[in-house]
């Protein structure tokens, strides 16, 4: 049996001194201290930065008293010895109350006592909490934050955060502001139901007779409403300047005369001062017919519808004189007016002169008592005047704004007639006058300055049918007479001719070159030329009007009934 030794214990050459283990000491307080911070830090942020709404908050004398307090009391409580730590360094429980245990207490003896309240502005519903402030329910938790009200209600802290975070997690509660807000300010009741960009109202349906059922209002853009508004209205092509442009010296600038008329023998007579003169438009030859004697000058001129030969023209001192223009020679002096014809218009052997003595007279050319009819309705000068094709209706136009229809069987008579209809809706003189070759019954008036219309009649019925606002004076009106174009001439301030597609009217084209306003206008024989007089003193050719071309028809034109009768034909004669 070995007894074993016991080995002595080697003492160190160097022994502790007392500074290092107070040093050693320090640094375990130290330590102490640090992890009593971090505890209470995240025991602060459990409590003072929860998404709790609702918990109370102490007043601020309160909350440095108790930091007071809570200073004290860490100064107060002892350090604990070196030797009651194990474990690397970790308090022990038995020896010494551990680091968790002494923050907890210290906590919780401090409920809620921290410098100051500071939200979680992210996860907090602001809407709602203004909206609480201003219930009932706001102002209790508002009520809620002194302990007044806890002592009066015997509620403790905790029981009215309880409370108040019950009714915050209510869905009904939580949408109470925006629906409120939304009521006030959209009239809806759901916010989220309505939009703010939206069309109230449906696209209006097409019609039913709509060839296509997708062009419909909305689906037109503004460049394709623009590309539709320039369509072509005419495929022929239309002069820019006057063809033909001839001087006319001492053509009176009057609003109430007629001084040109062209003939179907295609001659035109144009009134320069006292002097009618005839213009061949064929070989260019100029005539003079005729001049007035002393101050007399010529007030107005017509050529006969039938032949050609005789021209009507009247002059300042009342008289109307039928003219042989082949024999250069006078054939009659018809009184009646005591001023100046300023109006004449043809209806077979019925010549009617109208003047500023504001009569209208029917002379028969063929017999010596050429008066038949004397028409009696206009107050002021009388300086529109023409028939309708079938010499049915005789429209007549003053300066007191006034347009007259008349029937052709009551002014043959003798006896002083009244019109079938005075229309008023002109606002200014009416001279511009021309029944339409393409309609029966459609006459067409133009009204001057005060008016600038031109206007559309139903002379059967005199109704109204349109009216244009041209913008200026209208001084004369033609129609085409091979397509439902209109031509106007007009005064200040562009002196120039519009060319208008009816019914639409439709403005195709403005032809510009006088330098005063276009007075008067006339047709030639074959339909296709217009001049125009003007108060600058010349007369202006203007190639706008054009017969339609005829092709030759080809056998893709021909039906089936004209090829077999054709084909029949020529088997015939071999």
């Amino acid at each position: 049996m070995t007894t074993k030794q016991k080995t002595p214990i080697k003492r160190s050459n160097n022994p502790i001194s007392n500074t290092t283990v107070q040093r050693a000491i320090a640094s375990c307080n130290l330590l102490e201290d640090m992890s009593r911070h971090v505890v209470e830090y995240e025991t602060l942020m459990e409590t003072s930065f929860s998404d709790n709404v609702g918990r109370s908050v102490t007043s601020r004398w309160e909350r440095k008293q108790a930091q007071q307090d809570k200073t004290k009391g860490k100064e107060q409580r002892p350090r604990m010895p070196l030797g009651a730590q194990s474990n690397g360094g970790r308090a022990s429980s038995t020896s010494a109350p551990s680091i968790t245990g002494s923050i907890a207490s210290s906590a919780s003896s401090s409920s809620l006592q921290g410098d100051r309240f500071i939200p979680n502005r992210g996860s907090m519903n602001l809407e709602l909490s203004q909206h609480l402030l201003r219930t009932a329910s706001g102002s209790m938790a508002s009520a809620n934050t002194s302990r007044d009200y806890a002592d009066e209600t015997n509620l403790s802290v905790e029981q009215l955060t309880a409370e108040l975070d019950s009714k915050a997690i209510s869905d009904a509660t939580k949408n109470q502001y925006t629906t409120s807000l939304s009521n006030c300010m959209f009239g809806v009741d759901d916010i989220k139901s309505s939009r703010i960009l939206s069309y109230q109202d449906k696209a209006p349906a097409p019609k039913g007779d709509t060839v296509n059922n997708l062009n419909i209002l909305y689906s037109a853009s503004a460049s394709a409403a623009a590309k539709k508004t320039n369509v072509k209205l005419v495929t022929r092509s239309l002069p820019t300047a006057p063809c033909r442009i001839l001087d006319a010296p001492d053509l009176m600038d009057d609003y109430y005369l007629n001084l040109i008329s062209w003939s179907t023998e295609n001659i035109l007579a144009v009134a320069l001062g006292q002097t009618v003169y005839l213009w061949n438009s064929e070989t260019g030859d100029i005539t003079e017919l005729c001049t007035a004697d002393g101050a007399t000058y010529i007030s107005s001129v017509s050529w006969i519808q039938q032949g050609g030969q005789h021209l009507a023209v009247g002059t300042s001192c009342g008289q109307t004189q039928l003219w042989d223009v082949d024999q250069v020679k006078q054939l009659r002096t018809m009184s009646g007016h005591s001023d100046r014809v300023g109006s004449l218009a043809w209806n077979r052997h019925i010549l009617t002169s109208a003047s500023r003595d504001t009569s209208i007279i029917n002379h028969d050319v063929r017999v010596a008592q050429h008066a038949v009819a004397t028409l009696q309705c206009h107050t002021q000068e009388v300086c529109g005047l023409t028939w309708n094709p079938d010499g049915e209706t005789l429209a007549s136009g003053g300066n007191d704004n006034l347009l007259c229809l008349w029937d052709a069987s009551a002014s043959a008579s003798s006896r002083s007639q009244q019109p079938r209809f005075q229309l008023t809706d002109h606002l200014a003189a009416v001279k511009a006058l021309a029944w339409s070759p393409h309609e029966r019954n459609l006459l067409a008036t133009g009204g001057g300055t005060a008016d600038r219309t031109i206007k559309f009649w139903n002379s059967q019925t005199g109704a109204l049918l349109n009216s244009i606002e041209t913008g200026s004076q209208v001084c004369s009106l033609v129609w085409n007479p091979y397509e439902k174009e209109i031509l106007s001439s007009h005064g200040f301030a562009r002196n120039q001719l519009a060319l208008w597609k009816y019914p639409s009217m439709a403005k195709i084209k403005e032809f510009e070159g006088h330098s005063a306003r276009v007075l008067h206008m006339a047709v030639s024989s074959d339909g296709g030329t217009v001049v125009s007089a003007a108060g600058d003193e010349t007369l202006r050719f203007w190639n706008v009007f054009a017969a339609p071309v005829k092709r030759k028809t080809t056998a893709a034109d021909m039906t089936f009934a004209e090829v077999k009768s054709k084909t029949s034909w020529t088997a015939q004669v071999r």
